[in-house]
């Protein structure tokens, strides 16, 4: 191959190279040298020079760096086995998940489903509705830009809900 790799290349190949140095135990977004590689280098090296300028991050920048919250699924079905809410900092990982935490107004998560062009099959908006009758309010809300909300789902079901959702092709595998 005589040109260069493309921008889109060397990402999907820094995340590779990334995803094996992980699955070999090295420090996920770390190179050897101690420089972040992988998709959020770039932003990694941004948030380290802010940082070094003395200025601060946003909570939420933290609290990626601290777990990131794909790899924090474990923990959201002990909090749901438990029946526990989270904190603000889990609040907002599980939001990468599709689950909001509704409080002050109810004490329940709220679960976004984003639905490509609006387009479902018709086993799995049976499915959806089954599911949301079981783990939630009994209900679902389409959203203006036709994507799906269930409402009024209780912490022990948070995970149930979640499983349901993706034993119908609703979302990716890379959540948990």
């Amino acid at each position: 191959m005589s040109s260069p790799f493309t921008t889109e290349q060397k990402s999907y190949l820094d995340g590779l190279v990334a995803g094996i140095g992980a699955a070999r135990g090295a420090a996920p977004g770390a190179s050897e040298k101690g420089k972040p590689v992988g998709p959020d280098a770039a932003h990694l090296i941004a948030q380290d020079a802010q940082a070094a300028a003395g200025k601060k991050l946003a909570d939420q920048e933290n609290w990626k760096r601290e777990e990131h919250p794909l790899d924090a699924y474990a923990r959201l079905k002990a909090q749901s086995a438990a029946g526990e809410y989270p904190k603000p900092a889990d609040n907002f990982r599980w939001r990468y998940h599709g689950l909001f935490y509704v409080a002050p107004t109810q004490n329940s998560y709220m679960c976004r489903l984003r639905i490509p062009n609006g387009i479902m099959k018709a086993y799995q908006l049976s499915g959806l509705a089954d599911a949301a009758e079981q783990f939630g309010g009994g209900f679902s809300h389409v959203t203006t830009r036709a994507n799906l909300q269930v409402r009024e789902i209780k912490s022990e079901n948070s995970v149930a809900l979640l499983e349901a959702i993706l034993d119908l092709g609703l979302c990716s595998r890379g959540s948990g």
